[in-house]
């Protein structure tokens, strides 16, 4: 460590290129890692708020929850902890004076005296019909107020926003809650003449099912959040690239301590003829590697952070502790994995070649 710290203090600015790299590369992993994780909760936090551990749809709905069309007394054949029924579809709304700015959100139907009933940040709950409880991004993001009027573009119904709710989006969309009679009337299950259609999209469960109704398919939680459109591929593909960016930081580094192993070579021989091991190098180059990514990395962090600060609310960016913390160890991790072909240099330096 002594020798490490003293070769950068000797060669700062040839060392602050190398952190300039690290944290350059360590920063894209960082913001790459909240924008996917960010993006993978919007996909999501709507369905963690249930606590759920299954979700029972029809044979032929094909895993998709919107496709699913259930009796709603099927409810009742169900024996579990905790179950709660569930309409659910796409829709798109406006507000009443100001038809030309549309937002897309998801219609989920319940009973507010059920588990799926959310926890309010702002207002109240629905009580009467056409009352609803919307995502806090409706109002952060979107303008929308409490007390707001809002239409459903496909069918000219009018809805009231009495209440607001945290982190409740699904498939990226902000959820409104609403009574199962309210759905009946404006959600995709809604009939010409207004009437109760009785069907329901799923039954939701906290514990083990002990009786499953015939023509119905059971799945996990985690098995449907994996099935929702798109979720899998976004996950996989934002995976790979932070994996990459790892990969491709190990080897940079690796390159830049490399050639600067190179270029003290001869020091490095003067050094081994005088009695010092070639293990004592390798610890050296090992340390200056540490300390150098450590740097790189911490500095890569801070700036994610502080630039989280000045992103727009519309930037699906989430920060996660245990993720930050994971990538940053990996990236230290490669970048000294990739400084052992210096270590393996060293140890073979012969010091009368290297003195000349």
């Amino acid at each position: 460590m002594f020798l490490a710290l003293n070769e950068i203090r000797h060669s700062k600015l040839r060392y602050a290129l190398v952190v300039g790299v690290i944290f350059l590369i360590a920063y894209l992993v960082f913001f790459l890692s909240g924008l996917s994780y960010g993006l993978a909760q919007e996909n999501r936090t709507a369905i963690d708020k249930w606590q759920a551990d299954h979700l029972l749809i029809s044979d032929e709905a094909n895993d998709n929850l919107s496709a699913s069309q259930l009796d709603a007394t099927l409810i009742n054949q169900v024996e579990a902890k905790d179950k709660a029924v569930l309409t659910q579809s796409s829709a798109i709304i406006y507000q009443l004076n100001d038809k030309d700015e549309k937002e897309n959100v998801s219609f989920f139907g319940i009973d507010k005296s059920q588990f799926l009933a959310p926890k309010l940040t702002l207002g109240r709950m629905f009580e009467d019909d056409r009352e609803v409880v919307a995502d806090i991004s409706l109002k952060t993001e979107a303008g929308y107020q409490l007390g707001d009027t809002i239409k459903v573009a496909t069918n000219d119904q009018a809805l009231k926003i009495v209440g607001f709710t945290e982190s409740a989006k699904y498939n990226t969309a902000p959820v409104l809650y609403m009574s199962l009679q309210t759905y009946d009337i404006v959600g995709a299950n809604a009939t010409a003449n207004n009437q109760a259609a009785a069907k329901i999209n799923a039954i939701v469960i906290r514990g083990t099912v002990k009786d499953l109704p015939a023509e119905v398919t059971n799945l996990s939680i985690n098995d449907f959040i994996n099935k929702l459109p798109g979720y899998s591929a976004q996950v996989l593909t934002f995976g790979f690239m932070i994996g990459f960016l790892v990969v491709i930081a190990a080897v940079v580094i690796g390159i830049f301590i490399y050639v600067l192993t190179m270029q003290k070579t001869a020091v490095f021989g003067v050094m081994k003829a005088q009695g010092i091991s070639s293990s004592y190098l390798a610890s050296s180059v090992i340390a200056q590697t540490f300390l150098l990514s450590l740097l790189g990395v911490l500095i890569g962090l801070v700036m994610t952070i502080v630039t989280t600060l000045f992103l727009p609310n519309a930037v699906p960016f989430q920060s996660n502790t245990l993720y930050f913390l994971l990538v940053g160890i990996l990236m230290i991790l490669v970048s000294i994995i990739g400084a052992l072909f210096s270590v393996r240099s060293i140890v073979k330096i012969d010091p009368l070649k290297a003195i000349g």
